[in-house]
């Protein structure tokens, strides 16, 4: 008995003893560093890996600090992910249709998409107040088909889809609102006869083809967009645009291309010229010119002739082909992107001003007074080669995208000398900064949405994820954090603070709502003719009615109410063979529309896994033939 006491106690001081051995193994590969992170080992990773990967790490029960988001291009989508992580939270159908929840199946969404199937969703834009983001909606552009939609922020989902919005063709000119969200301009990149389905030969460009900004009014209690006015525009393509705040509210300003009025080759015919120009348009004296009713309906919409307007338009010259144009937080400045020519160009809203209060002018072109180039501009900052867009910080810095280059440079708006400069993967288009496009930025972090990736991610084909890269802005060098794949294509992105976005969770019970059900006893089918609707509840793990008799030839009108009412319960419903499909959230009734066109049996379900017998939530339409 002795032995086997001294061989267990032996046993016990030995596994201490290796325990010992083991944790100082361990503690000498990681310690803790001043900023919390942990040090590199042996195993060779650097203290720079380490500190990215903590400062991107958001722990389980933890948020992230803003919310970033990001066009879908010709998806159709828009993009939501959480920053510092860099994790897609959420892909918001705005113009394609999404079976996943059923966007473009009910009647309310099938509306909004109208005889389109899909959409080039381009620039969001975030809802401002006195020039900071409110969280209240988001507003993206259809380059294909000349729309705008509206995504309420307190849920994530698309409400209004506005267009095609008359005699704009392609509203790529549109990135911004002005700065108590009155509009959302959005001008031509392509020009063309007005309105639509006028004819004309593209020899009789110069002539016929016209370029056209539309004023979208937004209803400041809800958000309801609605064509303001428009103003002619020369035949030239407008890239990007950006408000005027601060000092240079109740402006914006548009870059141009093709100032050539070229319409074969562009590629060669429209960069004949030094340089083209940066359109600034007095907004708040075109605003009240429609007032005032200096307009004429063209196309359903009102139109002004900046002509009949003097002084509500004037041209910047600007180095060829600019892209972007950006006006800094104070809106002292706008700045001009000059994509084929190494500089970005620094105006100051001051001395334009100057310009246009003495006349000094370098001339006019289709009309429109040329400004003094020498004295509107106060700097040519040699970037690097192909910038495109530009986003600033909370410390006076500047940050432009360089296409030709892969890289981001930084600068200062004090001295306008580039202080830094760092790669990306690759040829970057558009960056966004935290809130950079407010009056208040954050500076912290910087995204770089690029066009290319290569060889950064598993191979999946001859088709590559197109990326978006995290930059940390909290150090005198910019450091690239994490790497992050995205489905093409992220044209341009917004970052606001997480915790200006209020969501609910459960649709509120309303027994005034259209089809709405909320006891199994009111689920119901009614016949009217060959009308038939179907009053439908859904509540785990049933369906009622879970059987519906209707004839092949009826017209079938069909509400389905969630009436769980707990947070994250959706039910979905798709019948089979039948192309429907929809999801309705907590509280939420759907309605869906179809006409019973094949006889037979039916099985519905649950198509969203709600319950422990998910798998019983379904039911059978039967569709009696006609004979």
């Amino acid at each position: 008995m002795q032995k086997i006491k001294l061989k267990t106690l032996f046993v016990a001081v030995a596994g201490l003893f290796v325990g010992l051995l083991l944790a100082y193994s361990i503690s000498s590969q990681i310690s803790p560093t001043t900023t919390g992170g942990l040090k590199a080992s042996k195993e060779g990773v650097s203290e720079d890996i380490i500190d990215a990967a903590l400062k991107t790490y958001v722990p389980p029960g933890q948020l992230d600090e803003y919310y970033l988001f990001a066009s879908g291009g010709h998806s159709g989508q828009l993009f939501v992910y959480g920053v510092p992580s860099m994790r897609r939270i959420r892909s918001i159908p705005v113009f394609n249709k999404e079976s996943a929840i059923g966007y473009g199946w009910t009647t309310e969404s099938k509306e909004m998409l109208g005889d389109f199937a899909w959409g080039d969703a381009h620039h969001p834009a975030l809802s401002e107040t006195k020039g900071d983001y409110d969280g209240r909606w988001l507003f993206m552009n259809d380059n294909a088909n000349s729309r705008v939609a509206r995504v309420n922020l307190d849920s994530f989902t698309t409400q209004q889809i506005l267009g095609p919005v008359p005699n704009v063709y392609g509203p790529h000119g549109s990135v911004f609102l002005t700065p108590n969200s009155e509009y959302f301009m959005m001008a031509s990149r392509f020009a063309g006869p007005i309105p639509y389905g006028t004819y004309s030969e593209l020899d009789n460009f110069k002539e016929d083809y016209k370029g056209v900004m539309a004023a979208i009014a937004i209803d400041p209690k809800d958000g309801e967009m609605s064509v303001g006015w428009e103003v002619l525009l020369p035949p030239w393509s407008y890239d990007l645009s950006d408000a005027g705040k601060g000092v240079s509210d109740g402006w914006c300003f548009l870059t141009t291309y093709n100032t050539e009025e070229a319409y074969h080759l562009l590629e060669v015919e429209s960069s004949q010229r030094e340089r083209d120009y940066i359109v600034a348009i007095n907004w708040k004296m075109l605003e009240q010119a429609a007032k005032d009713g200096k307009t004429k309906d063209i196309g359903g919409a009102k139109v002004i002739d900046p002509n009949d307007v003097p002084g509500s338009v004037y041209l910047v010259p600007c180095a060829k082909s600019p892209h972007g144009v950006d006006v800094t937080p104070d809106g002292k400045y706008f700045i001009g992107n000059g994509k084929l020519a190494p500089i970005v160009t620094v105006f100051s809203f001051e001395k334009f001003m100057e310009c246009v209060n003495n006349k000094d002018f370098q001339g006019e072109e289709r009309g429109f007074p040329i400004v003094n180039y020498e004295k509107t501009r106060v700097a040519e900052v040699e970037v690097g080669l192909g910038p495109l867009h530009t986003q600033f910080d909370d410390q006076g810095n500047a940050y432009t995208s360089l296409f030709v280059e892969s890289a981001v440079a930084k600068w200062s708006l004090s001295d306008f000398k580039v202080t830094d400069k760092t790669q990306v993967h690759y040829c970057p288009g558009h960056l966004t900064s935290a809130e950079g496009d407010t009056v208040n930025p954050d500076g912290k972090y910087l995204v770089s949405l690029n066009k290319l990736a290569k060889d950064k991610y598993l191979s999946v084909g001859p088709s590559h994820p197109e990326s978006m890269q995290l930059i940390d802005l909290t150090s005198s060098k910019m450091k690239v954090l994490y790497d992050s794949p995205v489905d093409p294509e992220p044209h341009f992105a917004q970052m606001i603070k997480a915790d200006k976005i209020k969501t609910f969770e459960v649709y509120p019970k309303d027994e005034a709502r259209e089809g709405a059900v909320y006891a199994k006893e009111d689920a119901r089918v009614v016949r009217d003719g060959k009308n038939v609707t179907v009053y439908m509840m859904a509540f785990r793990s049933r369906y009622y009615p879970d059987t519906v008799e209707i004839n092949e030839g009826d017209h079938v009108t069909w509400y389905i109410t969630n009436t769980d009412f707990d947070e994250d319960i959706t039910h979905g419903f798709g019948i089979m063979f039948y192309d429907i499909n929809c999801e309705a959230q907590p509280g939420q009734t759907q309605k869906l529309e179809f006409v019973a066109d094949k006889a037979g049996v039916y099985p519905y379900y649950c198509t969203n896994f709600c319950s422990a017998l998910h798998q019983e939530m379904q039911g059978y339409l039967l569709v009696k033939p006609k004979s």
